[in-house]
């Protein structure tokens, strides 16, 4: 048998399987970074029992200079499931990449114990274990970012889809209140949920309300015209109310045009404009 430092790593993994997954089990459930409250005894075992499954078949193939070969593929998908979970179910980075780094010493003990009259031998195979063991730990900690940003990325839409609402004013009239920056996403955004609403309510008339919006570019005004033109071919006119004389001036500067678009100084002038191409007025209850 080769006695390269894969084969011996190979060799302990395989013979002592069970001692090493004991061990390990051990120290992670007396371990200070612990979370007995995140997750069972049970399916800690479970987890374990599988990663040590397949390190050992992996090891078989007699290669850990690279985890990212076709060989390790059950072992990144095993541990990038796991990141996820454990993201999930509140476990930090570090806890979630020590359950791999702390399978070092118990597999060190190991190694110590077979091959301790060996020192450059066991110096090799040492090397060897920490640097696969550290690539299969980081890999975790991508995976959990990963996970992370996601969450994050699907929270923040909630919040853009929370703030951003589409009201019915009236039988064909609905408007859309916008509050702080625009930007390409949230324009998105904006427009979907506007033309869901159009077609919902049976719209023809959308007002776009930019009261809250507190600089306007050329960036948004772009985004402002796109919707505008979505909601046209959707049947709708729109309003952009919300002109301040500041960003008046800042359209005027930049030299942007909006002269295709109805414009209105406040959302009750587009209010009112809207009612009267619609054929309404508003007006005192008779007495009144």
């Amino acid at each position: 048998m080769s006695t390269t430092p894969t084969s011996r790593l190979a060799e302990i993994v395989g013979r002592y399987h069970e001692e090493l997954l004991h061990d390990w089990i051990e120290a992670q459930q007396a371990a200070a970074s612990q979370r007995p409250d995140l997750i069972s005894d049970i399916d800690l075992q479970q987890e374990s029992r599988e990663l040590v499954a397949l390190l050992q078949g992996a090891l078989a193939d007699g290669d850990v200079s690279d985890v990212d070969r076709p060989t390790w593929e059950p072992i990144r998908d095993f541990l990038s499931g796991l990141s996820r979970s454990r993201a999930d179910a509140g476990f930090s980075p570090s806890e979630t990449a020590m359950f791999v780094f702390s399978l070092k010493r118990p597999l060190l003990d190991l190694l110590a114990n077979e091959y301790g009259d060996d020192a450059q031998g066991l110096i090799a195979v040492v090397w060897e274990m920490t640097t696969l063991l550290d690539q299969l730990g980081l890999l975790t900690t991508v995976e959990y970012q990963k996970r992370r940003e996601s969450v994050i990325h699907r929270q923040q839409r909630e919040l853009i889809e929370i703030s951003t609402p589409v009201v019915k004013l009236w039988d064909g009239v609905v408007a859309v209140p916008l509050i702080g920056t625009l930007d390409s996403e949230r324009t998105q955004i904006v427009m979907e949920s506007l033309l869901e609403q159009i077609v919902n309510t049976n719209s023809t008339m959308a007002i776009i309300d930019i009261t809250g919006v507190p600089t306007v570019d050329t960036l948004v005004a772009q985004h402002l015209l796109k919707t505008v033109a979505a909601a046209r071919l959707m049947g709708a006119d729109c309003v952009i109310s919300g002109i301040r004389p500041q960003i008046a001036q800042t359209i005027v500067h930049l030299g942007l045009t909006l002269s295709e678009v109805t414009t209105k100084a406040t959302m009750a002038d587009a209010i009112a404009h809207a009612l009267n191409v619609r054929g309404l007025r508003i007006a005192p209850a008779i007495g009144q």
